[in-house]
């Protein structure tokens, strides 16, 4: 055996005893890292920040033939390294509202995957078992572009000490669903949650379907698995059809191709991430002549663009109003502490109710 091949063997041999040793010192920094998301309520995929370490990371490497090999093995690295944190994560306790295939629990899970999902009766009793510890995080629903504002959450965040740590976007498809050995034909009655059945009016229509409602679209579709009866058809997600054993017989009948619900990800505490670069703001203004307006154009003193303005009523005072904003940048620099500041002169109560990626879709 050469010279040549002892050393090269040597030097491997040593360096693959380095990189056991750096390897482990990595995975506890996962686990470190897996701790902080699963405190704040954020998803272990995190494509801004791999990026940015390949970026930094490749520049380490002058060889222009190795870099491309390294940008390999780096990216391996972080699969393995996401691997075990989504193995950490499936003991995080995801509170959501509806049952097993309603849109929360589908959303739930591509936000959270391998997490341990739990079923609450409603967004009052998911956003109170992270409030009560039952659960780490609550994935609750917050707008659809067909329905609008989801105003029990909006409530919920504004009254409550949850903050907002991701907004995420699930397009919607609703699809025809029968019983296996069912067909199109054999359909004379579909059920499902309101707003699915307004969603696809057209298609129910045109296919002259009796209407029956559901509280959401998951139970709709577990009655039509239950009932085993080849004329009655659930309208939901392909994601419920697997669950309950159901056959897809047309899919995407709803009416508009752009349904889009937008879920946030709450926790008791606030994120402070790069990648999270939106904020959003609640509050109330002073009940005086132009308060409102005074708020709005702070806001814009500052720079800051408004991607989101609602109004909600005040629970109990009477034709009294609280608003919901969002805006592009964060309120952590100084500029932002400014506008808060001076904010908190024309407004009675002031919340920086959160920060989110904008635009993640699921």
């Amino acid at each position: 055996m050469s010279d040549k091949l002892n050393e090269a063997r040597e030097i491997i041999n040593r360096v693959d005893s380095q990189m056991a040793e750096l390897f482990m010192e990595r995975m506890k920094a996962a686990e470190m890292v897996f701790e902080h998301k699963k405190e704040f309520g954020l998803p272990i995929l995190d494509s801004k920040r791999e990026e940015a370490v390949i970026e930094k990371n490749a520049a380490l490497i002058k060889d222009d033939v190795i870099k491309s090999y390294y940008i390999g093995y780096i990216k391996n690295l972080m699969a393995i390294s996401r691997a075990y944190q989504y193995r950490m994560q499936g003991g995080l306790k995801v509170a959501y509202s509806g049952v097993e295939g309603a849109f929360a629990h589908i959303a739930a899970g591509r936000i959270f995957q391998k997490s341990n999902r739990i079923s609450f009766r409603d967004f009052k009793s998911a956003y109170n078992a992270v409030v009560n510890g039952e659960a780490d995080v609550a994935v609750l629903p917050i707008e659809n572009s067909y329905a609008g504002e989801v105003g029990q959450t909006i409530d919920l965040i504004f009254s409550g000490s949850l903050f907002i740590n991701g907004i995420y976007e699930l397009e919607i498809h609703q699809n025809l669903l029968g019983i296996p050995g069912s067909t199109v034909d054999d359909i004379r009655k579909v059920t499902s949650h309101p707003q699915a059945l307004g969603q696809c009016h057209d298609y129910i229509k045109l296919r002259g379907f009796e209407t029956e409602e559901a509280n959401n679209t998951a139970i709709a579709a577990r009655t039509v698995a239950d009932s085993g009866d080849k004329s009655l058809g659930a309208i939901a997600s392909v994601e419920t059809a697997e669950i309950y054993g159901l056959k897809i017989l047309e899919a995407n009948i709803n009416k508009s191709g752009e349904n889009t619900t937008r879920f946030a990800v709450l926790s008791k505490v606030r994120a402070h991430a790069p990648s999270l670069s939106s904020s959003v703001l609640m509050f109330t203004v002073k009940h005086e002549a132009g308060s409102l307006a005074n708020a709005i154009s702070i806001i814009g003193k500052y720079g800051y663009n408004m991607t989101a303005l609602r109004s909600r009523p005040l629970k109990k005072h009477s034709w009294q109003y609280y608003f919901y904003i969002e805006i592009d940048g964060t309120t952590e620099n100084e500029n932002g502490q400014k506008m808060i500041e001076e904010l908190s002169k024309v407004c009675d109560k002031l919340k920086i109710a959160g920060t989110f990626e904008p635009h993640s879709e699921i």
